[in-house]
Protein backbone atom coordinates (compact mmCIF):
# COMPACT_ATOMS: atom_id res chain seq x y z
CA UNK A 1 0.00 0.00 0.00
CA UNK A 2 1.56 3.31 -1.06
CA UNK A 3 1.92 6.29 1.24
CA UNK A 4 -0.59 8.23 -0.88
CA UNK A 5 -3.21 5.53 -0.29
CA UNK A 6 -2.45 5.39 3.43
CA UNK A 7 -2.69 9.19 3.65
CA UNK A 8 -6.04 9.32 1.83
CA UNK A 9 -7.46 6.55 4.01
CA UNK A 10 -6.21 8.17 7.22
CA UNK A 11 -7.52 11.64 6.35
CA UNK A 12 -10.85 10.20 5.19
CA UNK A 13 -11.16 8.28 8.44
CA UNK A 14 -10.37 11.38 10.48
CA UNK A 15 -13.04 13.36 8.62
CA UNK A 16 -15.57 10.54 9.11
CA UNK A 17 -14.76 10.36 12.84
CA UNK A 18 -15.32 14.09 13.30
CA UNK A 19 -18.53 14.05 11.22
CA UNK A 20 -19.91 11.02 13.06
CA UNK A 21 -19.13 12.53 16.44
CA UNK A 22 -20.72 15.86 15.55
CA UNK A 23 -23.82 14.12 14.15
CA UNK A 24 -24.29 11.89 17.19
CA UNK A 25 -23.73 14.65 19.75
CA UNK A 26 -26.01 17.06 17.90
CA UNK A 27 -28.82 14.50 17.60
CA UNK A 28 -28.61 13.61 21.28
CA UNK A 29 -28.44 17.29 22.29
CA UNK A 30 -31.57 18.05 20.24
CA UNK A 31 -33.30 15.02 21.75
CA UNK A 32 -32.50 16.21 25.27
CA UNK A 33 -33.65 19.76 24.44
CA UNK A 34 -36.99 18.43 23.13
CA UNK A 35 -37.65 16.13 26.11
CA UNK A 36 -37.34 12.93 24.09
CA UNK A 37 -35.79 11.14 27.07
CA UNK A 38 -37.81 10.40 30.20
CA UNK A 39 -35.54 11.35 33.08
CA UNK A 40 -35.54 10.30 36.72
CA UNK A 41 -32.95 12.60 38.24
CA UNK A 42 -29.88 12.20 36.07
CA UNK A 43 -30.89 8.76 34.76
CA UNK A 44 -32.68 8.10 31.49
CA UNK A 45 -35.53 5.72 32.26
CA UNK A 46 -37.44 5.81 28.99
CA UNK A 47 -38.00 7.37 25.60
CA UNK A 48 -41.03 9.42 24.60
CA UNK A 49 -42.34 7.69 21.51
CA UNK A 50 -42.87 9.52 18.28
CA UNK A 51 -41.48 9.99 14.82
CA UNK A 52 -39.18 12.85 15.81
CA UNK A 53 -37.73 10.89 18.74
CA UNK A 54 -36.92 7.85 16.62
CA UNK A 55 -35.54 10.06 13.85
CA UNK A 56 -33.11 11.70 16.31
CA UNK A 57 -32.09 8.36 17.79
CA UNK A 58 -31.56 7.03 14.26
CA UNK A 59 -29.33 10.01 13.47
CA UNK A 60 -27.34 9.33 16.64
CA UNK A 61 -26.97 5.68 15.58
CA UNK A 62 -25.79 6.71 12.10
CA UNK A 63 -23.23 9.01 13.74
CA UNK A 64 -22.04 6.12 15.89
CA UNK A 65 -21.73 3.85 12.87
CA UNK A 66 -19.76 6.52 11.00
CA UNK A 67 -17.41 6.81 13.97
CA UNK A 68 -16.99 3.03 14.13
CA UNK A 69 -16.25 2.90 10.40
CA UNK A 70 -13.69 5.66 10.85
CA UNK A 71 -11.94 3.66 13.56
CA UNK A 72 -11.77 0.62 11.27
CA UNK A 73 -10.40 2.84 8.47
CA UNK A 74 -7.82 4.28 10.87
CA UNK A 75 -6.71 0.79 11.86
CA UNK A 76 -6.40 -0.25 8.21
CA UNK A 77 -4.35 2.88 7.42
CA UNK A 78 -2.06 2.13 10.39
CA UNK A 79 -1.53 -1.44 9.18
CA UNK A 80 -0.88 -0.10 5.66
CA UNK A 81 1.71 2.31 7.05
CA UNK A 82 3.37 -0.56 8.93
CA UNK A 83 3.51 -2.70 5.80
CA UNK A 84 4.85 0.26 3.82
CA UNK A 85 7.62 1.10 6.28
CA UNK A 86 8.55 -2.57 6.72
CA UNK A 87 9.89 -2.47 3.15
CA UNK A 88 12.47 0.20 4.03
CA UNK A 89 16.04 -0.73 4.84
CA UNK A 90 16.00 1.42 7.99
CA UNK A 91 13.40 0.05 10.37
CA UNK A 92 13.15 3.24 12.48
CA UNK A 93 9.81 4.38 11.06
CA UNK A 94 8.42 0.85 11.31
CA UNK A 95 9.39 0.57 14.99
CA UNK A 96 8.07 4.05 15.82
CA UNK A 97 4.71 3.31 14.17
CA UNK A 98 4.48 -0.13 15.76
CA UNK A 99 5.39 0.88 19.30
CA UNK A 100 3.33 4.07 19.37
CA UNK A 101 0.36 2.16 17.95
CA UNK A 102 0.67 -0.60 20.52
CA UNK A 103 0.93 1.89 23.39
CA UNK A 104 -2.19 3.84 22.28
CA UNK A 105 -0.42 6.75 20.61
CA UNK A 106 -1.26 5.59 17.09
CA UNK A 107 -2.91 8.90 16.19
CA UNK A 108 0.31 10.77 16.94
CA UNK A 109 2.33 8.22 14.98
CA UNK A 110 0.02 8.39 11.97
CA UNK A 111 0.02 12.21 11.91
CA UNK A 112 3.83 12.16 11.97
CA UNK A 113 3.91 9.51 9.24
CA UNK A 114 1.48 11.43 7.01
CA UNK A 115 3.51 14.64 7.41
CA UNK A 116 7.07 13.35 7.26
CA UNK A 117 7.11 9.58 6.76
CA UNK A 118 8.89 7.87 3.88
CA UNK A 119 7.19 5.81 1.19
CA UNK A 120 8.49 2.25 1.20
CA UNK A 121 7.01 1.52 -2.23
CA UNK A 122 8.60 4.53 -3.92
CA UNK A 123 11.79 3.73 -5.81
CA UNK A 124 11.76 0.11 -4.74
CA UNK A 125 13.68 -1.52 -7.55
CA UNK A 126 13.40 -5.28 -7.86
CA UNK A 127 16.48 -7.04 -6.58
CA UNK A 128 18.17 -9.23 -9.14
CA UNK A 129 21.12 -11.45 -8.68
CA UNK A 130 24.04 -10.97 -11.03
CA UNK A 131 24.06 -13.38 -13.91
CA UNK A 132 26.90 -15.89 -13.99
CA UNK A 133 29.67 -15.14 -16.46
Amino acid sequence: MSKATVTKLFIGSAVAAVAGTVLAITAIWIAIANDVFVMSGQNVVGIEGGTFAWFLLGLAAVGGLAFFGAMVGGLVSWIGALLNTAQLESKTWFLVLLLLGIFSFGLVAMIAYVIAGPDGTEGAAPRTSPSPA
